[in-house]
């Protein structure tokens, strides 16, 4: 790995060897980002980073597993060091089990490992990267949640995924909601915009082939809000770039 960036912006996007993390690297990368794909397998991290790298696009495969805090902690100096800045955070990865389980019977273990990718894994890597983006002219950071973190729709007995409870899931991605809030307001006054996406039911190996969103229409909100000018929208929460409900 070197320093291939040429001043260009540079983004990390974690989870990205498949679905949607992968055409947001795609789609961010046609803009002319330099992206580093954050991925758990190295293989399969570096087979993506060079499918990418076919069609001429800047692409880096970067070891990152967000539940191990000893593949994190290296990640500021390593990307400093070879592409000299960072620009970009895009939370993409995630993970969700108990489809079938009724809240009362969801076993805890099952919650907490949920949680383990899905908010405290995102908190661990913004946290260590944050120093990075804090020099940037306009870092972007943008958490890629779930309609069904929206505590207004899944109230809603006409929302499209009311009825769908897998709690680790749908609680995970609440609190991620609340984790884009706080670090929103925290950040006001900077360059810095901090927004989550709710690409909708994407065709993924977790939303399945029937979904009606093609990962193209996926990435779109999450790739608008990594790009956003300056005075983007920060602390809210958007599906097909409009605003939506906590």
């Amino acid at each position: 790995m070197s320093n291939q960036s040429n001043g260009s912006n540079v983004a990390l996007i974690t989870g990205a060897n498949k679905g949607i993390g992968l055409e947001i690297a795609r789609q961010l990368g046609r803009q002319g980002v330099t992206v580093l794909i954050g991925a758990r397998d190295e293989g399969r991290g570096r087979e993506a980073a060079g499918g990418l790298r076919s069609p001429g696009i800047d692409a880096y495969h970067v070891s990152l597993d967000v539940t191990d805090v000893a593949t994190i902690a290296p990640l500021p100096a390593l990307i400093e060091r070879q592409f000299g800045r960072l620009d970009i955070l895009v939370n993409n990865a995630g993970v969700a089990s108990g489809w079938d389980l009724p809240t009362s019977a969801t076993p805890l273990a099952m919650v907490r490992e949920v949680f383990e990718t899905n908010f405290f894994g995102v908190i661990a890597v913004t946290q260590a990267l944050l120093p990075l983006l804090r020099k940037s002219p306009a870092g972007r950071v943008v958490n890629v949640s779930s309609g069904m973190g929206s505590l207004t729709g899944m109230s809603d007995p006409g929302y499209e995924f009311y009825g769908l409870n897998p709690l680790g899931y749908n609680a995970s991605k609440t609190a991620l909601n609340a984790f884009t809030v706080a670090l929103a307001n925290e950040l006001k006054g900077t360059r810095i915009k901090v927004n989550s996406a709710d690409p909708g039911w994407v065709r993924t190996d977790m939303g399945g082939a029937n979904a009606s969103h093609s990962v193209e229409e996926g990435a779109d909100t999450p790739v608008w809000l990594a790009t956003l000018p300056e005075d983007g929208p920060t602390g809210g929460f958007f599906n097909s770039r409009q605003r939506m409900s906590w």
